[in-house]
């Protein structure tokens, strides 16, 4: 009866059924830290600071106060609602060609929000494209990938994108290759390294006995296990590149002055500070609002990946 009984305790539930190969196990799931993200403090108020961002530029698209480029002179320099001499129609005051700054700046958050997700997606495909083939295959690929990266870095981004603006000429599509182009190397430095960490796992070298190819690997099993971090890098750029955006528009070579962006407003407000300081301090004040929020929201995906 022992004999019998030490027999069958040798078949375990979990013992493998299979031992004429490996089996690769699941991927690890990444639906947990999503629940953290929600209890997130940072998370909820950067979260609901961009959101209000991304309605106002919605709204935008349907509805102004004003039409943002209608001109009046006799309504130039308008002061904000609660100051002499002010119009209730207009409650931020107007600009000197006398616009409507509230509408305006609800224009604006369009191009200044496209600027900053579209040139993170340009960016963080190129880098994500080229860090997957370094950190996977390694060899000669990663030799002068990584090379391309250092060149890279070695360059001033701000002075980069200057350059090659003014070589290519202004324009909002301009700006997002150009931050695109200038960003990727975090994006690949970043994905290269994780794909190594991953690669090694149990689950890929099991994955890989058993003859999946390199692409279901890439896409199956190292792409899933990359993306938190990624997002995290993403999410903060967004701002960086808004910022870049405001930056390159202040000193006037970046977007077009017949398109609205914060940091085109911004330049034309500097000179009138002395007189009319609203046309500096509300393009400045929503820079500096959007990219806390996205700044609150990528510490808070930050804090809920770990």
């Amino acid at each position: 009866m022992s004999m019998l009984n030490q027999g069958t305790t040798d078949q375990l539930p979990g013992a493998d059924a299979n031992p004429s190969g490996p089996v690769a196990p699941a991927p690890v799931k990444l639906g947990k830290p999503r629940r953290r993200w929600v209890r997130n403090r940072s998370t909820l108020i950067g979260g609901l600071i961009v959101g209000i961002i991304i309605l106002v530029a919605l709204v935008s698209l349907f509805w102004t106060p004003h039409f943002y480029d209608e001109q009046d002179l006799n309504r130039s320099l308008l002061p904000p609602f609660w100051m002499d001499g002010a119009d209730p129609g207009y409650p931020l005051g107007t600009d000197l060609n006398g616009r409507d700054l509230l509408s305006r700046l609800m224009v604006g958050a369009q191009a200044s929000l496209f600027v900053g997700v579209a040139s993170v997606l340009v960016g963080g495909v190129i880098g994500m494209v080229l860090g997957l083939v370094a950190g996977f295959f390694g060899g000669w690929w990663e030799a002068i990938i990584m090379r391309l990266v250092d060149i890279q870095l070695s360059l001033p981004g701000v002075l980069l994108a200057i350059a090659v603006l003014a070589a290519i000429g202004k324009g909002l599509l301009n700006v997002v290759l150009v931050l695109g182009f200038v960003s990727w190397v975090q994006y690949a430095r970043i994905v290269r390294g994780s794909t190594l960490a991953v690669k090694s796992q149990e689950y890929v070298l099991g994955a890989r006995a058993i003859g999946a190819r390199n692409w279901r690997l890439i896409l199956r099993h190292i792409m899933p296990n990359i993306l938190p971090p990624l997002m995290v890098v993403a999410t903060i750029n967004v701002s960086s590149n808004i910022l870049s955006e405001a930056a390159l528009s202040y000193l006037g070579v970046g977007v077009n002055i017949s398109t609205v962006t914060w940091g085109g407003m911004l330049n034309e407000g500097k000179t009138l500070f002395d007189v009319s300081w609203w046309n500096a301090v509300w393009p400045g004040l929503a820079i500096l609002i959007v990219v806390f929020g996205i700044n609150l929201l990528g510490d808070g995906l930050s804090d809920g990946k770990m």
